[in-house]
């Protein structure tokens, strides 16, 4: 059985949007504003989650996000392209009702209701299914009780507006810490597993 595992660069007040800083939003690029230091220590992190992984699960616009940009790292300084090469060879699905013809390799579309397809697709791999950026996304599968895992870095940095990662729910969703750790010299990595309470 698969695992839904979200992971998300974050700000310490929530934000989620634009940490690159190539989407326009004033307070983008804050991942990079964190030193190149931190920045080498969160890409190994990122390569490592990535060779574990079993498959990749997006939205959309995250999609159309990495596929512009992913494919062309691959000749890179070594980190980048190994991580870049590990996401095209790895399988790739989409949640989208609206893109018809990924370009991205080995890209499959899932179009049908959020919580079928992702049920039949953690029944499909074992291990960690990972879902990167995707905050709509996200917020879908927090609603519907499917997130198994989130792996969160924390950047230094309080920003007050933008997108944030949990936007509102129904009900609280209870999770545990089951591991916390530095990365760099300024980024916290904390891991919480989903606390599902049985009736």
């Amino acid at each position: 059985m698969g695992s839904i595992v979200v992971s998300e660069n974050v700000s310490l007040d929530g934000v989620v949007q634009d940490p690159i800083g190539d989407e326009g939003f004033r307070h983008g690029g804050w991942l990079r504003q964190a030193g190149d230091k931190n920045v080498a220590a969160w890409l190994q992190v990122g390569l490592d989650e990535a060779l574990r992984a079993k498959a990749l699960l997006l939205g959309r616009r995250s999609y159309e996000y990495f596929a512009a940009r992913t494919p062309s790292l691959e000749n890179g300084p070594a980190q980048i392209s190994a991580y870049a090469r590990r996401m095209g060879s790895m399988p790739k699905y989409v949640l989208s009702s609206t893109l018809k013809d990924p370009e991205w390799s080995n890209t499959i579309v899932l179009t049908g209701d959020v919580e079928r397809e992702v049920s039949k697709l953690k029944r499909e791999f074992d291990g960690d299914i990972m879902v990167y950026a995707s905050g709509q996304l996200v917020r879908t599968l927090m609603e519907h009780d499917l997130v198994d895992q989130l792996r969160l870095v924390i950047y230094p940095f309080a920003l007050g507006t933008g997108e944030r990662l949990f936007g509102e729910m129904t009900d609280k969703k209870r999770l545990r810490l089951v591991d916390s750790r530095t990365v760099g010299d300024g980024l916290a990595l904390l891991t919480y597993d989903r606390v599902r309470v049985t009736q």
